[in-house]
């Protein structure tokens, strides 16, 4: 009469029925009272009043009372529960679910009135991961609800293993946890738990992932290559995923295609490209630990550049290993495979070990960087004179005896005349300038002149006048 609505009260009249024992009543009267989601996916447990049936149902369940004459069977059953570790508490739970009303009725509520989630979590709550699993399958409920009812609970349990007996149990090839267990990874990166991560993708077999996660094991948070000398281990494991999956593919390429939908692929060159980038990693470590135990080692850099970082972290990996051996020889075959091996530019690598030369004042390195270049066999022919141009513009006050000694190692004399030019050395730049081939002569010569007059220097422009 009064227009309210009944829903209320229809849920008061079905908990006193509940707690009254009389079940089917409770039904009827929450019948007119409770609906279905809208959306069976969606990530909560249902309304309140669902919620409140099943709660009330669980906390009244009453331990299930085995007539005598069941003792046998009931060993039997245990028996043949511990022969199969991996699914005994899911048989446990059946008989649980199975033998006891209550159970049933929440199972009722649940499917008539309850989403997927809610379901999945009932059946994780009583052990019965195997159902949750099934019914995750055959809802064909999105990852989402995989990862908060059923993988969620698991691995904060210690049940992780379990979780995975039971998935390769259901699909041995895993093929239909693909989607699942892809989703169960990108959460597990979000939240930075790579170990729980490395553990599953092992058990997936997914062994390029697998390796990517070993890079960042080795490389993830090491301050000195001291750390890193002592994290070779990473390095190999790195490789052993690699060849296995070097072994899978070569021994499925004679079979029909191989339905590997979530493992990531790689061609084999780029898989045996990243096996020779560990193999040079293992060696540069080896070679610049041992250069920070003796002391060798000067420079310091707020990140540590390694192999697996972008090409001018590649090139800062060449620099460093030039830089840090007794002289610039020692290092000088490691990184030159580095910049053969990654294509780097190498005329700026060795331009960058220059300069930081010169700010060592190691002048005399200097020429035997040069010396390594020249003696390379891949250096162009100008190589040398630019690496020292490159220097010169950058550092004006380098002493005149090694400034002398670096432009006298240059091949060409156009580029000794230009190194000259720089330094403000117009006298030496005129002396080179008139024992080129006539014509080219006057020109350079004009030219000294021109900058003898534009920086007041009498003498050199009387001396290019008077050649003139």
């Amino acid at each position: 009469k009064s227009g309210l609505d009944p829903g209320g009260a229809w849920h008061a009249w079905g908990m006193a029925c509940l707690k009254a024992g009389n079940l089917s009543s409770a039904r009827e009267k929450f019948n007119r009272c409770l609906k279905p989601p809208m959306d069976l996916n969606q990530l909560n447990h249902g309304s309140r009043l669902v919620q409140d049936v099943i709660q009330y149902l669980e906390s009244t369940v009453k331990p299930i009372l085995i007539a005598d004459d069941d003792y046998f069977a009931t060993l039997r059953e245990l028996e043949g529960t511990l022969r199969t570790r991996s699914l005994s508490l899911e048989m446990m739970c059946e008989g649980k679910i199975q033998h006891n009303s209550y159970y049933q009725e929440c199972l009722f509520y649940l499917h008539s009135y309850g989403t997927n989630l809610a379901i999945i979590s009932f059946y994780m709550r009583h052990d019965c991961m195997r159902e949750a699993l099934l019914h995750l399958l055959n809802k064909e409920s999105p990852s989402e609800v995989f990862i908060e009812g059923i993988f969620i609970p698991s691995y904060e349990s210690g049940k992780l293993h379990m979780l995975e007996n039971l998935l390769e149990t259901i699909d041995p090839g895993l093929e239909s946890w693909g989607v699942y267990l892809i989703a169960a990874c990108k959460y597990l990166q979000r939240k930075n738990y790579y170990h729980i991560l490395y553990e599953l993708q092992q058990f997936m077999k997914d062994h390029v992932r697998a390796a990517m996660t070993c890079i960042r094991f080795f490389t993830h948070g090491a301050k000195s290559y001291t750390e890193l000398g002592g994290k070779q281990t990473w390095l190999l494991k790195i490789k052993d995923h690699l060849k296995v999956y070097l072994q899978e593919v070569s021994r499925s390429s004679g079979r029909k295609k191989m339905a590997f939908t979530f493992r990531k692929k790689m061609s084999a060159a780029d898989v045996s490209r990243h096996i020779n980038t560990v193999d040079l990693q293992m060696e540069v470590t080896k070679f610049l630990h041992r250069c920070e135990s003796s002391g060798t080692s000067q420079m310091t850099e707020s990140s540590l550049p390694t192999l697996f970082g972008n090409n001018n972290m590649k090139m800062d990996v060449a620099c460093k290993v030039m830089l840090e051996g007794k002289n610039i020889e020692e290092g000088f075959g490691i990184a030159f495979r580095v910049l053969q091996d990654f294509q780097l530019d190498a005329t700026e690598v060795y331009s960058k070990v220059a300069k930081q030369l010169v700010k060592q004042q190691k002048y005399s390195e200097i020429r035997q960087l040069l010396k390594c270049v020249s003696e390379s066999g891949v250096a162009a022919k100008n190589d040398g004179d630019n690496i020292i141009l490159n220097c010169l513009n950058e550092f004006k006050n380098i002493p005149a005896e090694d400034l002398d000694n670096l432009i006298q190692d240059m091949d060409s004399d156009e580029n000794k005349i230009q190194a000259y030019v720089m330094c403000n050395k117009l006298r030496s730049a005129y002396l080179v300038s008139v024992r080129q081939e006539k014509s080219r002569a006057v020109q350079l010569v004009q030219h000294v002149r021109q900058l003898a007059e534009n920086s007041g220097d009498d003498v050199v422009k009387a001396i290019c006048t008077q050649w003139l």
